[in-house]
């Protein structure tokens, strides 16, 4: 199991506790849990106390080479290890890394079709998912900031990645049985503001055609799509607010294993998108 851990949940130390703990239980119960998570609050204080501009363009930070050595401080320094201790204290075993070690995330600069320049933003192009099986195998929870490393000849190069898109990509790679992004909405909302419980891959790229899904939900669902086309078996976008929100979807989704009923929404692949799919399998 990937999940995406972030948004205003990760700002509330009651919150954060929770979800600690929510990581910890699962692994005492066996599951296989690796953690990617965010830090877009933590990365805002720390721009504005420095003096260094950004902006979203399209649900993804803008990254001059300023901006990411930012992000990089604020995400693989306090954050990620406050989410690995986090896990230790509520008597987990989680280790902290960043998407640099080891080419866990290996990225080139993304483009956009619109020609918007996004800078160091990365596009994760390969996953090293033997070193995330060896430390699911010695026991352990990876937590992964979204920094990723440059391929070839820019290595060395720090890439600012939307944890959205690292996290549906290791999922996809690792064909995880799910993919639970914790976010600090309901779920994906229709154009009444409603919430939509269940959606096909077919259904993600409909609404975002006609400007239902926008903003910073595109990354999350896009990526989310992108990952049970590679084999992750259900894609799950919820509420990190609810207490306890990552043990709710897991562990109260009845037989079928979709969630706990109480909010968010289940993407999976629909009908039409299975022949698809098979069509090119």
């Amino acid at each position: 199991m990937v999940v995406k851990y972030g948004g205003n949940a990760m700002t509330s130390e009651v919150l954060s506790d929770m979800f600690c703990q929510d990581v910890a239980a699962l692994q005492r119960l066996g599951v296989r849990i690796v953690v990617v998570h965010g830090g877009g609050p933590q990365i805002a204080k720390m721009l504005d106390e420095v003096g260094v501009e950004s902006r979203f363009e399209g649900g993804m930070r803008v990254s001059s080479e300023e901006v990411v050595d930012v992000a990089e401080m604020v995400l693989c320094g306090s954050v990620n290890k406050a989410i690995s201790a986090g896990v230790g204290a509520a008597g987990g075993a989680a280790l902290g890394l960043s998407g640099r070690d080891a080419g866990i995330l290996q990225c080139v600069r993304m483009t956009r079709e619109d020609g918007i320049d996004l800078g160091n933003v990365g596009e994760v192009r390969e996953v090293n998912v033997e070193v995330l099986e060896d430390l699911l195998d010695l026991g352990l929870v990876p937590v992964v900031s979204p920094i990723g490393a440059g391929m070839g000849d820019e290595a060395g190069v720090a890439y600012n990645c939307n944890a959205d898109v690292a996290a549906g990509r290791i999922a996809g790679e690792m064909r995880a049985a799910r993919a639970i992004f914790l976010t600090d909405i309901a779920g994906v909302l229709d154009g009444d503001m409603n919430l939509m419980s269940e959606l096909s891959c077919s259904d993600v790229q409909d609404l975002i055609d006609d400007g239902t899904i926008t903003g910073g939900m595109i990354p999350k669902v896009t990526y989310a799509t992108d990952a049970i086309r590679m084999g992750v078996g259900a894609a799950f976008i919820t509420d990190g607010r609810v207490p306890h929100a990552l043990l709710r979807e897991v562990l109260a989704g009845g037989e079928d294993g979709m969630g706990s009923g109480e909010g968010g929404t289940v993407v999976t692949l629909g009908e039409s998108d299975a022949d698809s799919h098979a069509k090119d399998a």
